[in-house]
């Protein structure tokens, strides 16, 4: 199987939504790698630290099995739901029928590439989050993680194991 990417936030990733779910993937044999906006050390919330092994325009989606986009601040700080580019990437992932994750407020990149129109979707459960996968068309649900066809999100640190392993039975 092809690795499975992680997009993070170059700073402010919620650290637990990155490193449990490729805990569960590698721990099965799956390989993982992580992406950002740029190549160089990310900076989680809680003071992890991530390599990023590939930036934005280096990603080739027929190299990967899935992509998971990770939460924390840092998807706000750096408005990521407004890159087209990576909005762009979201949608190719999902047209070469691979699995599309978000976990916390990185849904939001999700409902702003189409792709959580007429889906059950969980986020992180703040008025703002919730109002913008609504207004995209998304069935919110509440759940700790929703699984709709290649599509899981999780609403944040507390689903982040059951992401993980969401993510390793979808795929």
């Amino acid at each position: 199987m092809k690795p499975f990417l992680f997009f993070i936030p170059l700073e402010n990733f919620r650290d637990e939504e990155l490193f449990e779910p490729k805990k569960v993937l590698e721990g099965k044999g799956t390989e993982t790698k992580t992406a950002s906006t740029l190549k160089k050390t990310a900076s989680g919330k809680l003071g992890g630290a991530a390599t990023v092994d590939f930036s934005l325009n280096e990603i080739k989606t027929q190299d990967f099995s899935g992509i998971a986009f990770v939460g924390g601040p840092g998807v706000i700080q750096f408005k990521l739901y407004e890159n087209k580019e990576l909005l762009s990437l979201a949608t190719s992932f999902y047209a070469e029928n691979k699995v599309v994750a978000a976990i916390c407020v990185a849904p939001r990149i999700l409902a702003a590439a189409g792709l959580l129109k007429g889906r059950k979707a969980t986020a992180f459960p703040d008025d703002e989050t919730i109002s913008i996968l609504k207004e995209c068309g998304a069935v919110f649900t509440d759940k700790a993680v929703e699984v709709d066809g290649r599509i899981i999100t999780a609403n944040g640190p507390g689903a982040a194991k059951k992401f993980g392993e969401a993510i390793l039975s979808t795929l």
